[in-house]
This record gives C-alpha cells, structure tokens and sequence, in this order.
C-alpha cells in the first residue's frame, strides 16, 4: 500500500480484559515482560468521612429498589429537604450515599458541596480496600434475605460497620487527588489545575527535567481527560518514557471548565497566548444573553462541553416550573433544582424563564474552532454535536505549542493520530506555524470531511495526507513516510476518552476499553518514529 493511500475502515474492536491488553502488546511486538509492570492506583484521601452512626442512622430509612424521580417527573410534591435527595439518587448517585452526606452536612447545603462529599468518601473508600472485608456477595445472601430486602441491606451494613470498627478510622489527611504509583512515585492532581502555567497567573515553573529516553526528536503531546480510573495515567506515563502528565483546566482559557491531562516533551518557557484573548465568562462569550439571565444564577462558568444537549422536555419543564410563581422568584429548592439542572447539561438563558442547550457554534466558540467549522463536513446537528465534544480545546493547546513556533519558523511536519476535527492543525495555523506535511489518522468518516474542509477553506500550502486506521499505520508505512518527508517533527494525539470519562459510568473500564485502549497504538506509532529517525541519525 502507498503512503498515500487512506486506509479503509477498521474491522478490529479493543480488548475487555488484562489479558487482551497485553496479548494486544505482544502482537504489536512488544516485549512479554513489558505489561508486568505495576500500574499506578488512583485515589483521594479526604479529612472526613462518613461516620458509622450516621451510616446506620440512614441505613434503615431506604427502600429496596432506591426508585426516585427520573428528570421528566414531577418535583410538585418534593419539601426542600427532600429535593437534593431526589435529585441527586435521579443524577445516580447512591440513595445510602445521598442520605449519609445530607445528615452529615445538612439539608441547606448546596448541591455541589453534598456531590465532593459523596465522591470524597468513595475514593477514601477505594484507598482502604485493602484491609476492608469484600462485599456481601449474592451467593452469601440466604433464602430468608431474599425475601426480605431489609434484612438483606441490615446484614450488609453489620459486616460493613464491624470491618470498619476492625481496621479503626483513617487520620485526617490533605484533601488531594493522589496517584500513587505503588514504587514510591506519587503523582498529584493539583488544585489549581495549572499545569506549569497559565495565562494572567503569576506562578510559573520555569524548567522540568526530562528522562533522557524522551529528549530524542520527535516532539510528542498526548492528550486525555484528567480524572481517569485507578492507574490509567501511570500506565501512560509509564509508556511514553516516564514523562510525568500536565494536569491543565480548560477554565483558565475559556468560559467553560475542561480538565484534561497531557503528556509531552515540548519546552515549558516562552509560552504565550493566541490572539485575540478568548472570551473567559459566559456573559462575555454570548453578551445577547445577559438580558435574560437571573440574579440568583451566578454562574459565569460552564462545565465540561457534552457530546449531546438536553432534551426538550426538560427545558419546556424548567420553563412551566418557573412560570408558576408569576414574575416572583422561585423558592430555594426550585432554584437549587433549576441550577443543577444547568449545571449539567450547561443551559444557558434565551428569554424570560427559558433555558437552552448550546448549539454547536456556540460551543465551537467555546473550544477555539473558527465558527462553523464542524458543519464543513455536512454533517448533521447530532454529529457536530459528538465531533465538538470530543475535540482539543484549541487555546490551551495552543498555549503548550506555542513554543514551537521559533523553533520552526519554516513549518513543520506533523503525524497527528486520532485527529478528530483537527483540534490540533487549527491551534497550529492560528499560531501561525506552518503545515508543510500532516499525516491525518482518524477513523471517522465524519471528522475526516470536517478536517478535510477546513484544510481547503483555509488555503493550506502543505500536503494533507490522510488515514482511516491506526492499524494500518504499520512500521513500513511510518518508513516511507519519513522518507518523503525528511521525518516527523510532533507526533501528536489524544485517544479516544469514553472509557475514561467519569461522565461514563457504563464503560468506563481504563485503558482496556475499547476505545482508549488504542493509547498503546500511540505509543507503537511514537516508538518506531522515534526509533527510524534515531537510526537515520
């Protein structure tokens, strides 16, 4: 097959196992002792937990099937104190959890403060596995407990409460995301989520020592969503030469939160911003809206971009609920319900008492796309939707490439896997670094017309050259490449995240999931670049 050929569409599906995962490293010619390495664990040790008391003062007031309000139902009926409880068991947390957090912190308290209890004491929870008993598991539940739910959940909470009187309560630590590497390697989550630097920030870290492994060209920028499962980014870091992740949020470029992690070996000084500076607020991203906007909505944040909007009936709901209090303001608990529900699904204000998702072009804005620039592909609003939300926020990105553009004041050559909607050619070209040669490697049909239209609207010079699959891109192919371009100056990507994501509770299975196990291609790709252009010298 030519260098030049786009690959067909990938047939292969990810594995579902430990086992897969590494007979997937020795099919790419890894060696066998490669996967035995010990995985980072990812945990949060928090000052307070939930007590035993309060875990059993709540234990027995909980029905069996923990049924609740789903968002299309009524909330007519719900007291305040009932309303965070509702809403939280309908978002999926816990009914044992919710009920724990309330009694501890209280009725009043806002919603945001009762979901970082609830997270905290889980991941504090995963950190004492080790010396806590497992689970009640089905087959331990006798013929009477299936009868009874209650005596069911009774039992369980025994053996819960005597594990946990065993092994005593853990003292009172910093509140932090840790990873723990189990060898003595301890990577944080910082708070702020600032990497080595942002704009308008006075701190800045001024050098970083890298493993030499990872000072050979070419320059490489992996990205993935931050708070991923147990292990996942030790697992990276371990891979691309045990270059410790920049944990970076969105919200320090834009109007709107995106925490992601990346792992480069770019130069950390001389950073600097695109031009024009983005909107940071949402009252400076979409000014027409301010008009419609109510006090008690202080927002001026949005949270992480979602691959769908919400629903019509939600925001028809949301609309009737309000415009039952005439032109008063709502009670509190309505408020808390409204606030929350916007929270999630980032609804914006579009006239009196009416909420809205955000359109794709407003999201766009968002990220740092020119608008319009997912509707090159003639794609429907639904697929704009799923290509957005699954991009590169173009500022930040930008931010941490910015350094290149020195280094290379003739343009570079760049091998780009997982492309999406070419988050990272647009952060490139609005920094004025020339593409002279992308190799553009996604398997969306899709992402591809959207890359492909934006390259003509733009008046590329380069030379576009595209594939479908990441399983095509086999060492022969990486060899011609390089041989017609002199070599890769930035191999950058960011596998797919919906393994990862904490929004995805279905699959959210690590780096063995379909999708983000395709970080190990990365990886392969990476390698034998590296490895070609050492040998060229």
């Amino acid at each position: 097959m030519s260098p030049f050929e786009v690959a067909g569409p990938s047939s292969s599906t990810g594995p579902n196992s430990t086992s897969k995962v590494a007979a997937q490293f020795i099919g790419m010619g890894f060696p066998k002792e490669m996967d035995q390495a010990k995985p980072y664990s990812v945990g949060r040790n928090v000052s307070t937990e939930p007590s035993s008391s309060a875990f059993e003062s709540n234990m027995y007031n909980i029905s069996d099937d923990d049924s609740s309000l789903t968002s299309e139902e009524s909330m007519d009926d719900l007291s305040g104190k009932d309303m965070p409880w509702t809403l939280l068991v309908e978002m999926g947390y816990d009914a044992q959890e919710v009920s724990i957090a309330i009694d501890k912190l209280g009725p009043d308290v806002e919603m945001t403060e009762l979901i970082d209890h609830i997270c905290a004491a889980r991941l504090e929870k995963e950190l004492q596995n080790q010396t806590t008993e497992p689970p009640l598991l089905d087959h331990e539940i006798t013929q009477n407990e299936n009868c009874f739910p209650f005596e069911k959940k009774r039992r369980h909470f025994e053996r819960h409460s005597e594990a946990r009187k065993r092994e005593g309560h853990s003292k009172a630590i910093e509140k932090k995301h840790i990873v723990d590497g189990g060898d003595d390697q301890v990577l944080h989550l910082p708070n702020p989520m600032i990497g080595y630097g942002v704009p308008d920030n006075p701190w800045r870290k001024l050098e970083r020592k890298l493993p030499d492994s990872a000072n050979a060209p070419p320059y490489f920028y992996y990205e993935n969503v931050a708070l991923a499962p147990k292990g996942v980014w030790g697992t990276i870091s371990r891979f691309l030469y045990d270059v410790e992740p920049e944990f970076v949020d969105s919200v320090y470029f834009s109007a709107a939160a995106r925490k992601r992690g990346y792992v480069h070996n770019l130069p950390i000084t001389n950073r600097f911003s695109l031009l024009p500076a983005p909107p940071l607020t949402i009252q400076d991203a979409f000014p027409l809206l301010r008009k419609w906007w109510p006090k008690w909505d202080e927002r001026t944040k949005l949270n992480c971009v979602l691959t769908k909007p919400a629903s019509a009936k939600l925001t028809e709901k949301i609309r009737t609920h309000l415009e039952a209090y005439g032109g008063d303001e709502p009670p509190l608990f309505v408020k808390k319900y409204i606030l929350e529900q916007c929270r999630k699904w980032n609804l914006v204000w579009v006239g009196k008492n009416r909420v809205a998702p955000l359109d794709p072009d407003e999201i766009e804005l968002l990220l740092g796309f020119p608008k319009g620039h997912s509707r090159g592909g003639g794609t429907s609003v639904s697929s704009r939707y799923t290509a957005v939300g699954n991009s590169f926020q173009v500022d930040t990105v930008a931010y941490h490439l910015s350094v290149l553009k020195r280094l290379f004041p003739n343009g570079m050559n760049v091998l780009s896997l997982f492309s999406g909607i070419g988050g990272a050619e647009v952060a490139l070209h609005r920094l004025g670094i020339g593409l002279k040669n992308v190799v553009s490697v996604e398997i969306c049909e899709v992402n591809r017309n959207i890359m492909r239209s934006w390259w003509e609207q733009t008046n590329q010079q380069g030379s576009l050259v595209e594939a479908a699959d990441v399983e095509q891109v086999t060492g022969e192919r990486i060899e011609q490449w390089i041989g017609v371009f002199g070599g890769f100056d930035l191999v950058i990507g960011g596998s797919p995240c919906s393994n990862l994501s904490g929004s995805n509770r279905v699959s959210r299975n690590g780096l063995e999931g379909d999708q983000s196990s395709l970080f190990f291609h990365y990886y392969r790709v990476l390698n034998h670049v590296k490895s070609v252009m050492g040998e060229q010298g």
